[in-house]
């Protein structure tokens, strides 16, 4: 009785563990605006509370080594979804280095985004917040692979309102909250504006519930959520439930709504008993806004923030969740955004680009816990610059930014050079001490650049999308 009850559990498993192999995993992409290393308690901040991510870091995988494509918006976000350094696509300019409202650009048809690899598999799509990769009909996510689209198509202080209070000086105070109305930024569902200037106060809440629902309407489906939140770049805005709890300020407020907000994504999936069919990532576009002092993030141990290619511009705070399918832990191997096509085309069955060049890794088998990951090198741009590599623990700089205003390029005598393992936060050149690795990265960066674009970067115009395009 014994053995026949045992081998009918051993039937029972076998059938439970087939269907999961064979069931399409479910993917949400949780994507926040300046959010810094040094901002979440997971990752050592010590004041703002975090229950959930810190529950989703300790139940998933915490990704210390992990980078956005890019220092900035549109290029960081072109790079997510196109598996693809931002300057093939020509989303990246040397001039304003994002799309603006009076843009007439956005990423070209020709890009393939993660999207559009899943409906190979007839995947659910949808995007929810923030695109910044063009707000003109042809640009729109609808044109990129996603059934649906609800959000604020570029950041939250574009379009700001002629003689509204100065943001910068309100920003000296930690609590001081701005007025919506000073943003004439639209809130679109699909290709219309539903509201204009949209209430950003409620912007987190909405964008969570709109998450919510489309989960629970595709619950029978694969699906691809892509949650790009608004914040917290500035201006910073948070609902009433969560304005005034923070003893970080306005700043804590806005990171411990969207922490809610992931909780309320999790446990839709617990809900629903998808939790073991969905992998969930959660990361940042680039490093904190420094310039706005209190109302910016932290990047934590890491050198200075967004717009940079120092650490804290562009590694950035990321937690891989997959109940049942990822063996937790921390990971401190290196990963990037732009892995993110490979990774999930490898995990959905589906094919990435072939008829391009790829700059995408597939991190399936670290994810998985039956291998390392394939990337070893990395990559600076900026503004349509190349300005560093990361190869192993070896990182080389061979232009910089400032610190704050990062608008102001600093042109350096001779390439800087930083072991990474050893020096997190990139304090001591020791570019005289290893002139061999020098010369190595140098010629990385040469070899990288001819592969890239056929002629300089100040050479391939300054709109977008105005550089040659890179197949």
């Amino acid at each position: 009785m014994k053995i026949k009850l045992l081998t009918l559990a051993l039937l029972l498993s076998f059938l439970n563990c087939s269907f999961a192999d064979h069931h399409q995993p479910n993917f949400v992409v949780i994507f926040c605006d300046d959010l810094g290393y040094g901002d979440l308690r997971a990752f050592g901040n010590p004041t703002i509370k975090t229950p959930h991510l810190d529950r989703m870091a300790e139940e998933g995988q915490k990704w210390t080594q992990f980078y956005s494509a890019d220092p900035i918006c549109t290029p960081s976000r072109a790079g997510l979804l196109t598996g693809r350094y931002p300057i093939r696509s020509g989303m990246t300019s040397a001039a304003r280095g994002v799309l603006f409202p009076d843009s007439s650009g956005g990423l070209p048809q020709e890009e393939v985004t993660i999207a559009e690899v899943l409906k190979q598999k007839n995947y659910a799509t949808a995007a929810v917040g923030k695109w910044h990769l063009g707000h003109l009909p042809q640009h729109l996510p609808m044109t990129q692979g996603f059934d649906s689209y609800y959000g604020i198509p570029y950041s939250n202080d574009m379009a700001k309102i002629k003689g509204a209070p100065n943001y910068r000086e309100g920003a000296e105070d930690p609590d001081y909250y701005p007025d919506f109305n000073d943003f004439d930024v639209p809130l679109m569902e699909n290709d219309k504006d539903i509201e204009k200037p949209a209430d950003q106060n409620t912007i987190s809440k909405r964008y969570t519930e709109r998450a919510v629902k489309f989960i629970e309407d595709n619950k029978e489906n694969p699906f691809f959520l892509y949650l790009a939140h608004s914040m917290p770049h500035i201006p910073l805005f948070a609902s009433e439930d969560f304005r005034g709890n923070s003893i970080r300020g306005l700043f804590g407020d806005v990171i411990e709504e969207i922490d809610w907000s992931v909780g309320q994504v999790l446990d839709t999936l617990r809900k629903l008993d998808l939790d073991e069919k969905t992998i969930v990532l959660f990361t940042s576009d680039n490093g904190p806004w420094l310039s706005f002092k209190t109302h910016g993030g932290s990047a934590g141990p890491l050198r200075a923030g967004k717009g940079t290619n120092f650490e804290g511009g562009q590694r950035v705070p990321t937690i891989f969740w997959a109940p049942g399918r990822f063996p937790p832990g921390v990971v401190d191997q290196m990963g990037s955004t732009i892995d993110m096509l490979a990774t999930l085309a490898s995990l959905s069955g589906t094919k990435a680009p072939s008829d391009r060049k790829m700059d995408s890794y597939d991190l399936s088998p670290l994810l998985l816990g039956t291998g390392v990951s394939p990337r070893q090198e990395f990559f600076y741009w900026n503004t349509g610059q190349l300005n560093g590599v990361r190869s192993g623990p070896w990182k080389l700089h061979t232009e910089q930014r400032e610190a704050v205003n990062y608008s102001r390029r600093i042109k350096l005598e001779k390439p800087e050079l930083y072991n990474l393992e050893k020096d997190i936060s990139e304090a001591y050149n020791v570019a005289d001490e290893h002139p061999e690795i020098v010369a190595s990265l140098l010629q990385m960066l040469e070899k990288h650049k001819e592969h890239t674009a056929d002629s300089l970067p100040e050479q391939l115009g300054a709109r977008i999308p105005g550089f040659k395009y890179q197949r």
